[in-house]
């Protein structure tokens, strides 16, 4: 039916309120799609469309204006000290499922019963062949930005944009980026496309017990998405311009390289190591401060409590022996810092007991947070994809000299 309701030029300027120039102007951005009148000789316009793109631009003009840059989602909340994934506790939700099926639950709204992630043969050679290739000091970020861009290009599908195509190549891609990743151990679950149980023997030579994987599945899980970080912004900017969903995570990538963003979970790995070697907190903490260096592991501007992820993850640590030392290392430094109304632990200094107590390197932190948080930029990918095209296009506040200026 839609198909058949046509409107002239006029008659969508009237319904935009715009001027006749500019719906071609909406046209040529990609925003409308015009097909010639076989009987005039104007163009004529979807309906259905163009009323789509006036309740859009009715929604954006009634936006509150302010200093920051403001985009609508229905991914995560965060209020009260708490976070929500589609309006359910993310934290209950990871508790309670994998990591795979968290990350459908985001993607789509279901929670498919056992979901498994599988790499296609070609796509994880070709990332392989990619990592292999790479000096051996790269870091985990680098062999996962090389992963994503040879897996990009041994998939022909990549340009489609289409939802069920987005999502087919999300479900690669995930267990592609792992099985990229050079082995440290034995990898005894060759057969297992779980990610966590895929993950460990990347992330350590030992071998592990069900309460570690599943601290680590938890890990993986509680760390899907967490509204608009610098990482997922960067995400958001590329699906705005139609870039695909490879080259959407490979932004994500690129901005989590910023040591303010993804180097905090290192950090914290290698306090807490130098705590346990010291015996104390207090002096460790002391000599940071002194040096004029900030406590990692610590404050979170969205939470002015604990941060319910730390909080979930070293619930569960209570229940591995050998975290004991390093729970109770990040426990004091937590207490150094909390005797003048300091910081509370957050995500980093839970991921740091994880990491430190599964003899894990420092680094580890870092590519389980990459691999977790590549379901949620896919989700915001999708979301942006729904969008108006080229939307994340802030103006400049020029600064430099006023023209005319003499030529150099």
């Amino acid at each position: 039916m839609n198909e058949e309701r046509r409107l002239t030029t006029r008659q969508a300027a009237e319904l935009l309120g715009v001027k006749p120039a500019t719906v071609y102007a909406y046209v040529s951005r990609g925003q409308l799609t015009s097909r010639r009148d076989p009987v005039g000789r104007g163009s004529t316009f979807d309906a259905a469309e163009v009323e789509e793109l006036a309740r859009r631009s009715r929604r954006e003009a009634a936006a509150p204006s302010s200093g920051e840059l403001s985009v609508r989602t229905s991914l995560t909340l965060i209020e009260a000290d708490r976070y929500y994934f589609r309006g359910v506790d993310a934290v209950a939700l990871a508790s309670r499922y994998r990591y795979e099926e968290v990350a459908e639950w985001l993607w789509t709204g279901s929670l498919p019963h056992g979901a498994r992630f599988t790499a296609p043969p070609e796509p994880l050679a070709a990332a392989r062949r990619a990592v292999a290739a790479l000096p051996g000091h790269s870091g985990p970020v680098d062999r996962l930005r090389v992963a994503v861009a040879a897996a990009a290009v041994a998939d022909p599908l990549r340009f489609d944009l289409s939802e069920e195509a987005v999502l087919g190549s999300a479900r690669c891609l995930i267990p592609t980026l792992v099985g990229a990743l050079p082995v440290l151990g034995a990898d005894r679950w060759a057969g297992d496309a779980r990610i966590a149980r895929r993950l460990w023997p990347r992330l350590t030579g030992r071998d592990p017990d069900p309460d570690a994987l599943a601290a680590l599945d938890l890990a993986l899980a509680l760390l899907v998405d967490h509204d608009l970080a610098a990482s997922t912004l960067a995400v958001r900017v590329a699906a705005s311009a139609r870039a695909h969903p490879y080259a959407a995570v490979s932004a994500g990538l690129g901005a989590l390289e910023g040591p303010l963003h993804g180097a905090a979970g290192r950090l914290a790995h290698r306090m807490l190591a130098e705590v346990l070697e010291r015996g104390a907190a207090a002096p460790v903490v002391a000599e940071y401060l002194r040096a004029g260096r900030r406590v990692p592991g610590l404050g979170h501007r969205l939470y002015r409590g604990e941060d319910p992820r730390a909080r979930a993850l070293f619930d569960r640590l209570e229940g591995l022996p050998q975290a004991a030392p390093a729970l109770a290392a990040a426990r004091e430094v937590a207490a150094v810092t909390g005797r003048q109304g300091g910081l509370h632990a957050n995500v980093d200094l839970a991921l740091a007991v994880l990491t430190l107590s599964c003899g894990m390197a420092a680094e580890a932190g870092e590519t389980v947070f990459a691999v977790a948080r590549t379901a949620g930029w896919i989700a915001h990918a999708l979301e942006e994809y729904q969008e108006r095209p080229l939307r994340m296009r802030p103006s400049g506040q020029y600064q430099g000299p006023r023209p005319p200026q003499p030529m150099p």
